[in-house]
């Protein structure tokens, strides 16, 4: 999966690509349009995806990046559903996808939330499963 240099930024819709950085705020690429723009630090906040984790019923996080490959996982049979969807097949869907999720702590509106970025990532070909893991995943597994 290719999310590193990829954020959300407070106060903008969809999500960025980091082009460069300055000392008072980023060059980001709307991953969209291509067009690229300047963003205060004064003015909005940076997320990079690869931060980003999901509340575990155990008191830890699982990342993102493993929430999207279990989505990956499951595409052909358990695609994901539409944002608009009731909360109950919102949260049955993700139930399915990360079974361990603390549902007292994650949202519906975190879960529309990576419902929409995946959906845009995979659009934008930008889930694509790597054919060879990174030294961290392979460890992990191992583990």
């Amino acid at each position: 999966m290719k999310i590193e240099n990829i954020m959300a930024v407070s106060g903008l819709p969809g999500l960025y690509r980091m082009a460069a950085n300055r000392n008072n705020g980023l060059i980001i690429e709307d991953l969209s349009t291509g067009k690229k723009r300047f963003a205060s630090s004064r003015k909005h906040q940076f997320t990079p995806l690869e931060s980003i984790g999901i509340y575990t019923d155990d008191g830890d996080t699982a990342e993102l990046r493993v929430v999207f490959r279990n989505m990956l996982d499951q595409l052909e049979d358990n695609p994901p559903v539409d944002t608009g969807a009731p909360t109950e097949e919102l949260t049955e869907y993700f139930a399915d996808i990360l079974p361990n999720y603390d549902r007292d702590r994650v949202k519906v509106g975190d879960i529309k939330k990576v419902i929409k970025w995946f959906s845009f990532l995979q659009e934008q070909e930008l889930l694509q499963d790597d054919d060879a893991a990174s030294p961290t995943e392979v460890k992990d597994e191992e583990e």
